[in-house]
């Protein structure tokens, strides 16, 4: 009985600490940390499951991290993608593969398992909680970008029955890009990235189409006006910028409200992924009172920015390239000539 008293005493002694946004950023850091037995409250505005827009594939996380936030298991049943295809203006310019195979799987499906997993471990996972941006001791903001009046529009769309030639495609265009990657049950994500048009007349589910048509695109979005599409999949965000996003002084930001990497990179999962892990140490510590708040702070935010400062810069130049006319002429004369670095850029983006 005395054992078991010394036990539970010891438990109380550790600090609590709030995770305010139940995406990938937050609910990993929160299993992991319930790992260390350290407490966990998990604050989340939407409910589980439900459709985010997001490439839905997990490209560049390694096992080692995967095991570290103890979420392996999750991932036994998500397809391996390999191939890649490469499409700008609906004319395949390169084909490729990835030496590590990405893994494939829904926001739908991998946030429900997520919240379900921590749960199981004793976190406290509260939906239809919207958190305040309030700094202070023990707060972790992981609720997504904050709002800003930015130039990108992002769509997203479950499908079925449309034509592929690999695990993985982009399709470059004019006025942005989209990816395609298999996820469960046969269906196919559409996610893409695109600079906002007021010109473009459509609305809802005909917004994606649309989107692919104005940007030279026009066969995918014949595809996939003839597709079969899942219900209540078709997602769309806007309002937002690119790379680092601006801090809340004294405001603890991981996943996208730290920084949003452009998606045609494929790793933004696992970026998400990978800043918990950088922030797993440093909170324990402060749990367990071995450390001021604003020392973990710190380190947290040294690891994160060591980690992503150079693959957010390369993508950042990359981007720019993809959305100009002389950039994507250059890319196309490189794949013609067989002389495009794909794995190069690949690994200045990992």
């Amino acid at each position: 009985m005395a054992r078991g008293q010394t036990r539970v005493s010891v438990a109380e002694l550790k600090q609590e600490i709030t995770i305010a946004g139940g995406g990938l950023a937050g609910l990993s850091l929160a299993a992991a940390l319930r790992l260390h037995e350290v407490p966990v409250v998990v604050l989340e505005a939407g409910i589980y499951p439900r459709h985010r827009v997001c490439g839905e594939f997990i490209s560049g996380v390694t096992d080692e991290t995967l095991a570290a936030l103890g979420i392996t298991g999750l991932f036994e049943d998500a397809l391996r993608h390999r191939s890649l295809g490469w499409y700008d203006g609906g004319r395949l310019i390169h084909r490729d593969h990835v030496k590590n195979p990405a893994l494939g799987i829904s926001r739908y499906r991998l946030d429900k398992r997520l919240r379900d997993h921590v749960t199981a471990l004793g976190g406290d996972v509260r939906t239809g909680v919207r958190a305040r941006p309030e700094p202070r001791d023990g707060l972790v903001w992981t609720a997504g970008r904050r709002p800003r009046n930015g130039q990108w529009i992002g769509l997203k769309a479950h499908v079925r029955n449309l034509p592929k030639t690999a695990d993985l495609e982009m399709h470059a265009g004019t006025n942005g890009y989209a990816g395609l990657a298999e996820v469960e049950n046969g269906w196919t994500n559409v996610c893409g990235l695109f600079r906002i048009d007021r010109s473009i007349r459509a609305n809802g589910t005909d917004l994606l189409p649309a989107y692919l048509e104005a940007g030279g695109n026009r066969q995918l979005a014949d595809d996939l006006r003839n597709s079969e599409w899942r219900a209540e999949s078709f997602s769309s965000t806007a309002g937002f910028e690119l790379g680092r996003q601006i801090p809340v002084p004294g405001l603890l930001c991981l996943g996208d409200a730290e920084s949003m990497i452009p998606p045609f990179t494929g790793n933004g999962m696992s970026m998400a992924f990978q800043a918990a892990e950088c922030a797993v140490g440093p909170l324990v510590a402060w749990s367990r009172g071995e450390r001021s708040w604003q020392n973990a702070m710190n380190t947290v935010r040294a690891s994160v920015n060591h980690k992503f400062k150079r693959r957010l810069a390369v993508s950042s130049v990359l981007h720019a390239v993809l959305l100009d006319a002389g950039g994507r002429s250059l890319l196309q004369s490189l794949a013609s000539a067989r002389l495009l670095p794909f794995q190069p850029i690949l690994a200045m983006v990992r």
